[in-house]
């Protein structure tokens, strides 16, 4: 009997704000349930194509992201299948998203898509952060877009249970908090860019 691989994956950029949304979700997933051997959960980060094993080999997909549906700022939207890479090269909102459509219309191409791909993504409120964790209205939508997920797995009749072994997805540097709280000053480290390279003077 074949057992279904699911692949749960937060794509995006912890560095930019709301960017962090979708590798922030997948954190939460993995430390919050213990999911059995069929299913994995991956920081996507914006490796592009180097996803692209980990697409073939899923029959199902969830995606984590953060993404410019042109809506409400902090809006949670559900998409899935055929509508999936339609959305994530509709507004391309950054680097990652070329390449992740790039991956799934390759995996198309060489007849691996996953049968189920689903998106949850957020409308973010800030991109341009450097440094920045998620706003209030986005990381307002990460319980929900767990619950989304959650009820996805159930549905594919996977079996969740707390995870109580402390597990994280990332290394604890990168914990949310901790992120945070460490965060340099806004007078100590700039939070656009380098004003060398920007034109100020």
């Amino acid at each position: 009997m074949h057992t279904d691989n699911i692949i749960i994956m937060g794509l995006g950029n912890l560095l930019w704000a709301d960017e962090g949304f979708g590798v922030r979700a997948a954190e939460q997933l993995y430390a919050r349930y213990q999911l059995p051997g069929n299913v994995e959960v991956v920081d996507g980060g914006t490796q592009g194509l180097l996803l692209l094993p980990y697409v073939e080999a899923a029959d199902r997909l969830i995606l984590f992201d953060a993404i410019d549906f042109g809506l409400e700022p902090g809006t949670l939207k559900v998409y899935r299948d055929d509508a999936v890479p339609a959305y994530l090269t509709a507004k391309k909102m950054s680097l990652h998203q070329t390449g992740f459509s790039e991956v799934l219309a390759l995996a198309d191409l060489k007849g691996n898509l996953p049968a189920s791909i689903v998106l949850i993504g957020v409308q973010p409120v800030q991109l341009e952060d450097y440094g920045g964790s998620l706003t209030e209205p986005v990381r307002a939508r990460l319980e929900p877009a767990l619950s989304l997920a959650v009820a996805q797995l159930q549905e594919w009749g996977v079996p969740l249970a707390p995870r109580l072994d402390g597990e994280r997805l990332n290394h604890a540097s990168l914990d949310m908090q901790r992120y945070e709280d460490e965060r340099p000053s806004a007078a100590t480290a700039c939070r656009i860019g380098d004003g060398r390279v920007l034109g100020e003077q």
